[in-house]
């Protein structure tokens, strides 16, 4: 979850926005979730001993600042995915560590990109991504870039555009991603969201999804989706907030990534 100081942190970057509204976070403090709670609350979650055959993850933000990896790989955390980018001018500055620290300790990782629609088109923001940090290497051990897609922090839930000019948005970013990297990017997102902005368009089901719901069970999925890939079950777990679970053991986890 976000932090004082990672707040603090934003609001010094090049990117916060000095036309902020004083109720407004500025532009690059968002994180992956970060509408969850406020949109579909919490429910009661399973503890990670009770997660079955699902292989704990985590993703984090430049709100964790430098994360400790070692303890989280000795609770029983195997991947993790880091925030790059948002929009087309934000970077986070901790991406190095978040990403490399993973990877360092045996963990598979993944970087993932906020979108911000109403800022630049989605092939650009593909391509953005791309240049700071999102790319995939079959190595086994890293991740296909995941788009997350979610409430807008900033303004209109839906970034100001129709259910179609979403989808078309949507559409540009993966094909622009998959052109470049040959992998389907990883959809991030919330039922009630995608229903809300996108009119619960089934179009997308051959990328994987990662299902946000804070609650024992991920819930009604997107049409489209038959299951999920990855799931955010909550954002107040051990060492960093926002835990998830891949929707198998690891070897599948691995497999997974090496595409």
């Amino acid at each position: 979850m976000g932090t004082l100081t990672g707040l603090l942190l934003a609001l010094s970057s090049p990117a916060a926005r000095s036309d902020s509204a004083p109720d407004t976070p500025p532009r690059g403090s968002a994180y992956m979730g970060m509408g969850v709670l406020a949109h579909d609350g919490r429910g009661p979650y399973e503890s990670a001993t009770t997660r079955g055959s699902q292989t704990e993850g985590v993703d984090v933000s430049s709100h964790q600042r430098d994360v400790d990896w070692p303890t989280l790989s000795a609770d029983g955390t195997t991947w993790a995915y880091a925030k790059a980018t948002e929009g087309s001018s934000y970077t986070n500055p901790y991406f190095a560590q978040q990403y490399n620290g993973p990877y360092s300790v045996g963990m598979v990782r993944g970087a993932y990109h906020f979108a911000t629609p109403d800022s630049a088109d989605g092939a650009a923001q593909a391509d953005y991504f791309l240049a700071h940090g999102g790319g995939w290497t079959a190595d086994g051990r890293t991740l296909p870039g995941a788009l997350d897609i979610e409430w807008n922090p900033y303004g209109d839930a839906c970034y100001g555009k129709s259910k179609s000019g979403m989808v078309g948005w949507i559409r540009d970013f993966l094909n622009r991603y998959k052109s470049r990297t040959g992998r389907d990017a990883v959809i991030y997102t919330a039922t009630s969201w995608w229903t809300q902005c996108t009119g619960d368009y089934a179009g997308f089901g051959g990328n994987p999804l990662w299902i946000a719901r804070y609650a024992s069970t991920a819930g009604t999925l997107p049409s489209g989706w038959s299951s999920y890939t990855m799931w955010q079950y909550t954002s107040s777990g051990k060492t960093v907030g926002d835990h998830d679970r891949f929707n198998g053991p690891l070897d599948q986890l691995k497999s997974f990534a090496a595409g």
